[in-house]
């Protein structure tokens, strides 16, 4: 398991190498059922939990390709990491989550 961390170091950890940037993207789509549900939502409250779960699970796919991505160039670590959403596509009707960081080895 690689260590994963916003920060730009690791309590107990020398930073021996740096092997650079890495990121991870991920790009999901809403359908039109999840819209539809959203809608109702809006109208009658509450959390529009069919997209906080599409969001979770994006996240945690674009967390998992840099660490794939990481682990190929021999790190055990990757520190500073920043996660950003965007909305994109002619009508914003697509997410993408962006993730990046640097890929060290620790010790």
């Amino acid at each position: 398991m690689i260590l994963v961390t916003t920060t730009s170091t690791i309590e107990g950890k020398k930073i021996v190498k740096y092997l650079g940037i890495v990121s991870g993207e991920v790009i999901v789509g809403a359908n039109f059922f999840k819209d539809f549900a959203a809608s109702i939502t809006d109208v009658f409250g509450g959390r529009a939990t069919g997209y906080e779960d599409e969001l979770i699970k994006a996240k945690e796919e674009a967390i998992l390709e840099m660490e794939k991505r990481a682990v190929a160039l021999g790190a055990n670590a990757i520190i500073g990491v920043d996660l950003d959403y965007e909305t994109v596509g002619s009508n914003g009707s697509m997410l993408m989550v962006d993730v990046s960081g640097t890929a060290v080895v620790v010790e």
